[in-house]
């Protein structure tokens, strides 16, 4: 659970970097002390792990940014990644992170992941459309490897 916690607070804080220009740091920090405050989590080693995991999403995304962007820009028919709604880019962005850079999540956890995001986050469409960028991105994923 705490894992989907994080993944919660990696969305909006990515959401919020590309808003309102703050760090990855201050967007984590702010969106666990909501959290405390609202009492949805508890304060202590919890916070401490989930935060952890967040940042380290957080990062791993801007980090790797550009070419996270070009892969999902292949499996966008008809779309392009800058015209995309702001929160349907940042779950793609993050299943993408998770699917390609992360050894530790199974691909098919990263879009069940994303598509419970999208439908959290997004419109009543984006659970349907976020699945179906990832899903084609994973045929392509498993390709790659059984051609190794």
């Amino acid at each position: 659970m705490k894992r989907r916690v994080a993944r919660e607070i990696a969305v909006s804080g990515l959401y919020q970097m590309e808003m309102n220009e703050v760090t990855a740091e201050e967007a984590v920090d702010m969106l666990l002390e909501e959290m405390e405050q609202d009492g949805e989590n508890v304060a202590g080693k919890r916070t401490d792990q989930t935060g952890e995991f967040a940042r380290s999403l957080i990062y791993g995304v801007q980090q790797n940014k550009r070419a996270i962007d070009d892969l999902l820009q292949q499996f966008l028919t008809g779309w392009h990644v800058d015209r995309l709604s702001r929160v349907d880019r940042q779950v793609l962005r993050l299943a993408c992170y998770e699917m390609v850079y992360r050894d530790d999540v199974p691909p098919k956890a990263a879009i069940n992941e994303a598509i419970e995001l999208a439908k959290h986050f997004g419109t009543e469409e984006s659970g349907k459309f976020v699945n179906g960028v990832l899903g084609k991105l994973l045929k392509e994923l498993e390709q790659l490897k059984g051609n190794k």
